[in-house]
């Protein structure tokens, strides 16, 4: 069969992002005895990590239209929901944990009984750590409520398990991978027209401020479900991707200063959580990807990875559903 040159390109940025994610789960394995390996995965976030929840949404962000999932062998090459050819960065880390299916979303009517102990995907394109975020796709399913779901799931994991073997699964076996943020900016922030008054009554530093506290309460929530192994994915260089590009009329080799910026100022400050984090919540493991240096990184050099030009670097790693947010 043929591979397409994009396909060859989205593989290799795809290898680099499992590397790193491959790290993360090992750094945070290390240490355990033989029978604590990890073994689900809940995943929560935005379209980069979906694997069908929005199907069962009213809302103008799907993915369950060809040719996503051409390249999805567990589908037979049909969409299920999922923002990429193939399969997204949450499955792939979950295979590596050894899971024997992928974590299914939680909306879907078969998601119930023995298919939660392989771990469930609570992850909605459009959705952010604020609850008006992506509101121009009407239905959308924010960090907040992806929270109260997994909130459903623990009390059958109680029900399938009994509390007291229930809790100690959680914390030895279940690992928790969060990608969002994005949209909070794209849509949400800098969204044209609706946010513009927003915009002007608040600061940079405030909206970050509520960003961070937000998403603080929310892993905490988390953490108090007996979640303790956390992988958090910051936001990426947002100012890159065509979109912000095209609107702001930028050359193809720069990219938009502000979006970039507004991502770097909440990365700094997500770091910082995460370390208050792993000092106050005893037993809990919150590890970085760091997502916004590994596409720049890619960026910046796109000739040593293959590539023909940044620009094309970031769209084949931002529209493959390996990259940040929701456009």
């Amino acid at each position: 069969r043929r591979v397409h040159p994009a396909a060859m390109e989205y593989s290799s940025l795809v290898a680099n992002f499992v590397l790193l994610s491959s790290l993360l789960v090992a750094a945070m394995a290390a240490g355990g005895r033989g029978d604590d390996h990890l073994g689900a995965s809940f995943v929560f976030g935005d379209s980069l990590v979906d694997a069908g929840n929005n199907n069962y949404l009213q809302t103008l962000s799907k993915a369950d239209i060809r040719p996503n999932g051409i390249d999805f062998a567990a589908s037979g090459g049909q969409p299920t929901g999922r923002y990429t050819n193939g399969r997204t960065i949450a499955d792939i880390v979950g295979e590596m944990m050894g899971q024997p299916k992928y974590a299914q979303p939680f909306l879907a009517p078969n998601t119930t009984g023995a298919a939660i102990l392989n771990g469930v995907n609570y992850a909605s394109g459009g959705g952010g750590i604020m609850n008006a975020t992506g509101r121009i796709f009407v239905g959308r399913l924010g960090m907040d409520i992806q929270v109260d779901y997994f909130n459903i799931t623990r009390g059958q994991l109680d029900g399938l398990l009994g509390k007291a073997k229930a809790m100690e699964w959680m914390r030895k076996r279940a690992i928790f991978s969060v990608t969002i943020g994005s949209n909070d900016f794209l849509n949400n922030y800098l969204l044209p027209v609706i946010s513009v008054g927003e915009r002007i009554s608040e600061t940079p530093d405030g909206f970050v401020d509520h960003l961070i506290n937000s998403l603080r309460d929310q892993l905490t929530r988390m953490y108090n479900l007996d979640g303790r192994k956390f992988v958090v994915g910051n936001v990426g260089p947002i100012g890159c991707i065509p979109y912000q590009k095209t609107i702001n009329r930028i050359t193809a080799g720069e990219c938009v200063s502000l979006p970039n910026t507004l991502a770097l100022q909440y990365n700094a400050r997500l770091r910082d959580m995460l370390t208050e984090l792993n000092e106050n919540l005893p037993g809990a493991r919150f590890c970085l990807a760091n997502v916004y240096d590994l596409v720049m990184e890619l960026i910046t050099n796109y000739k040593a990875h293959g590539h023909l030009s940044a620009t094309n670097t970031y769209t084949i790693f931002f529209f493959s559903g390996a990259g940040g947010g929701d456009t």
